[in-house]
């Protein structure tokens, strides 16, 4: 039952990654884009595409199901590699190659019809992705029973194992797509994409007959708009004692909620609350008084489910930042590996098969996480989970600092060998092995595993079943944010440090002129700060999901 979800998402993000991870190369050596501009236009596309799963994760909550949202989303990005796949094959549909008799002339930059072809091919794949990632992690755990201990552990594994693929798409998309890229032409990795995706599709719906859906209850935006609008004209009104609801006047606090009631196959559970919590007191006012207009009228559940989803957001913003970093893995680390020796004996390494180390890390660390980390540290704790969910996703902040840390002083390395062996000025490799950026690497994709893993769990265990799809989606929004911060940062930075006398950070196209190296100090400094952010409300959140359910109908 589950399988179908997680092969799945192996060929999804292989299809996905395989373009994504070697884009930057692509945009400036075929389509000449400066470095900077092929970095942020990465950035601008991997951002939207993950920004797009708030969309697919509200369609699913409020008018589809994910099994529905999933199938749409993958003929969406099957016909943006189409796209990519026909201008990557036809010469005609790119810009003209560079001539090395005018070395001095720019190359032409795409533009045009054809900047307009390529672009629309890449955001029908950011399209399909975005709905896809708003969709899949939630139909898979949406399959197991959370009234169960033994139901509850089973999802975490899911979570666990859900990024254990997403890595193994990963690995067949920066070694053997990549290379095929790189060695081939980009047509046959566009096109080896395209069929991966093509293939998800009936692998996806051979499950169908077993999958447990969610029955659609309506838009969670419209609830949560209801109750923040009701307590704000509510709280803007005169009140007198007439105008509050009995019940609620003479309950100051809440009662306990109605005993849980669930049938036999646990599809259905049920709980009711007569009186809000005093957490958040302000959104109370939209129960408390009568409402102004009767389409603003709410339940007491509706005002708990809005203070939950209120309660998770700046854990979603705190996690921003350490996307932020990650998005590197994608630009200028990929662009560093190129001006180093990427040789592996007679092999030569493509400079986006870098994500390789921490794809195989991550390959190895999941299951060591899952069958030994975790049972050991339910033996400590004596809780249920081991490790919370927030310790989880401090953990991946910390080595996010690291991470940076580690990619200035192997860019203050490499440097010091481009200046040493006289080729700051030269496009040949320099003598150095592209080992070095594997650090970086590793530490990075350490924080993604324990960072992603725990924030999907997180999200979809305490959010309300009804926008748990939506409140997932928080996941991926998070690397939508981190990319768009990404790209803003760097603009910013090259805004700051360029003037008439010197030139901005980040700007020249050779990279060995380039002050990186400050650049990831700064990004440190940034993630340090905001992980002080993140210990102040990861210590005031208080946990929810174990001790409420909400109403929930599932069919097969």
């Amino acid at each position: 039952m589950i399988a179908h979800p997680t092969v799945v998402e192996v060929l999804e993000n292989l299809a996905y990654l395989a373009n994504a991870s070697n884009l930057v190369l692509y945009l400036k050596e075929f389509m000449h884009f400066p470095p900077t501009d092929s970095a942020n236009s990465v950035t601008n596309f991997m951002g939207t595409a993950f920004l797009l799963a708030l969309l697919g994760g509200f369609l699913s909550d409020a008018l589809f199901t994910t099994y529905h949202i999933y199938l749409i989303s993958a003929v969406i990005e099957f016909l943006g590699l189409v796209l990519l796949t026909v201008q990557a094959h036809s010469g005609s549909l790119k810009p003209p190659k560079c001539n090395p008799a005018t070395a001095n002339l720019p190359c032409q930059q795409v533009h045009g019809a054809k900047a307009a072809m390529l672009f629309l091919g890449l955001y029908l794949v950011a399209l399909g992705v975005g709905g896809i990632k708003g969709s899949l992690a939630a139909h898979g755990a949406e399959q197991f029973d959370e009234n169960t201990p033994q139901g509850r552990k089973q999802r975490s594994t899911f979570f666990n194992y859900f990024v254990f693929c997403l890595s193994f798409g990963a690995l067949f998309a920066v070694t053997l797509v990549v290379w095929i890229e790189d060695n081939k032409g980009w047509e046959w990795g566009f096109g080896i994409s395209t069929l991966t995706i093509l293939l998800s599709i009936p692998i996806f719906l051979a499950g169908s007959k077993f999958y447990r859906n969610k029955i659609p209850n309506g838009s969670p935006l419209t609830i949560i708009f209801k109750v923040l609008v009701g307590a704000m004209l509510n709280s803007c009104m005169a009140r007198s004692p007439s105008n509050a609801i009995a019940n609620m006047a003479t309950s100051p606090s809440p009662t306990p909620p109605s005993k849980e009631v669930t049938t036999e196959n646990h599809d259905k559970v049920v709980e009711t609350f007569e009186s809000p919590s005093q957490s958040l007191k302000f959104l109370n006012r939209a129960v408390i008084y009568k409402p102004t207009f009767d389409a603003l009228k709410c339940s007491v559940q509706q005002v708990e489910e809005v203070k939950i989803v209120i309660k998770i957001l700046p854990v979603f913003v705190c996690t921003v930042m350490l996307n932020c970093c990650l998005a590197q893995l994608s630009t200028f680390s990929v662009e560093q590996a190129a001006t180093m020796n990427t040789k592996l004996g007679s092999l030569k390494v493509p400079p986006a098969s870098l994500p390789v180390f921490p794809v195989v890390f991550i390959m190895i660390l999941a299951p060591v996480y899952d069958h030994i980390i975790v049972p050991f540290a339910r033996r400590v704790t004596k809780s249920e989970t081991g490790i919370t969910h927030l310790q989880r996703i401090g953990i991946g902040l910390v080595l996010s600092i690291l991470a940076m840390a580690v990619a200035a002083m192997v860019e203050i390395k490499r440097k010091r060998v481009a200046a040493n062996s006289g080729l700051l000025d030269s496009t040949q490799p320099l003598p150095i092995t592209f080992f070095w950026i594997a650090l970086q690497y590793l530490f990075l994709g350490s924080a993604d595993l324990f960072t992603l893993a725990g924030l999907l769990e997180f999200f979809f265990t305490e959010a309300p079943v009804s926008m748990r799809s939506l409140a997932t989606s928080l996941s991926w929004a998070s690397l939508a944010m981190g990319y768009y911060l990404s790209t803003v940062i760097v603009s910013i930075v090259n805004s700051a440090t360029g003037d008439s006398k010197h030139k901005p950070w980040l700007s020249d196209r050779n990279l060995n002129h380039h002050h990186l190296e400050r650049f990831y100090w700064l990004m440190c400094v940034l993630s340090t700060l905001n992980f002080l952010h993140y210990l102040f409300w990861a210590k005031i959140y208080k946990y929810g999901s174990n001790k409420r359910n909400w109403a929930v109908e599932m069919t097969k």
